[in-house]
């Protein structure tokens, strides 16, 4: 199982769609906090305008975890994207490069391949997610400093430095959990698509299509709503409330961990049944 697994993680990451992800986060990443040092802090400005008519902000709130925070807020549109890349060609890779026959004559079984493609998928989206954290917050915190954070996020709140790192490791593992719930649906299509980019296509419809219906204000949504799995992708964000609502927390990750599941279990029940032609 783990000889599968390395020669998994081996071919994998061997693809240039694999690495594109880490490539686009190495040059946005650094991109966005050089521009926003160079700024100085106009964005904080321009946040708390209405509030300086009445109030005095002291100390460095213009600082790296500040900094950290908004990347977070700004990147996750784009993320699940660069996972679906990845998790969408596991299997629907193997059906566009007519490799299906060659990789189901081993002698292993299609349940232990799957389990195999889909661990590597998970490898990947943590190592991915974790990536962009140390790098994003390790490049801030180098440009800025560290200081007290300022959440503004329907309304502010300020959070002291001592109590600022250990949230930014519940978002990222929560944020780890979050996109788990993407790579699974992208996996789920790509066990029933013979085409690479068809996964990439309905995982993104889907989401997108699960994005409107959770913010449009229309009573014909309402009863639906509070059963899909977007308004819980940004489960992340509770990490940095006062207190932290570790109730929420774990209903929306059992929302995930449901869509996850339900995923994984629709891509084995295919997969164990798929007729391979090519």
């Amino acid at each position: 199982m783990f000889k599968l697994l390395r020669h998994e993680l081996v071919k994998m990451f061997l693809k240039k769609r694999t690495l594109l992800g880490f490539l686009i986060v190495a040059v946005i990443v650094p991109l966005v906090e050089v521009a926003m040092k160079l700024e100085g802090g106009r964005f904080l400005q321009m946040a708390t305008r209405s509030l300086q008519r009445d109030f005095f902000f002291v100390g460095n709130l213009f600082n790296g975890w500040f900094v950290s925070q908004q990347m977070m807020n700004s990147l996750w549109i784009h993320i699940p994207l660069l996972i679906s890349f990845v998790a969408g060609d596991q299997l629907a890779g193997e059906a566009t490069a007519g490799t299906y026959r060659l990789l189901l004559i081993r002698p292993v079984s299609r349940t232990k391949i799957l389990f195999v493609k889909y661990t590597a998928s998970i490898v990947y989206t943590v190592v991915f997610v974790g990536f962009l954290g140390l790098f994003s917050i390790g490049l801030a915190l180098s440009l800025l400093g560290g200081g007290d954070l300022l959440v503004i996020e329907r309304g502010m709140l300020l959070l002291p430095a001592n109590d600022v790192a250990w949230r930014f490791v519940v978002a990222y593992l929560l944020a780890m959990w979050s996109m788990l719930t993407i790579t699974s649906i992208a996996f789920f299509f790509s066990s029933f698509v013979e085409n690479a980019i068809g996964p990439i296509i309905a995982t993104m419809g889907v989401l997108i299509v699960f994005q409107i219906i959770s913010v449009l204000p229309l009573d014909a949504f309402q009863s639906v709503r509070p059963y899909l799995f977007t308004p819980y992708l940004s489960l992340w964000q509770k990490a940095f409330a006062y207190p932290v609502s570790w109730g929420e927390v774990a209903s929306g990750g059992a929302y995930l961990g449901a869509y996850t599941l339900a995923s994984v279990m629709a891509a084995w029940f295919i997969f164990i049944r798929k007729d391979i032609l090519s």
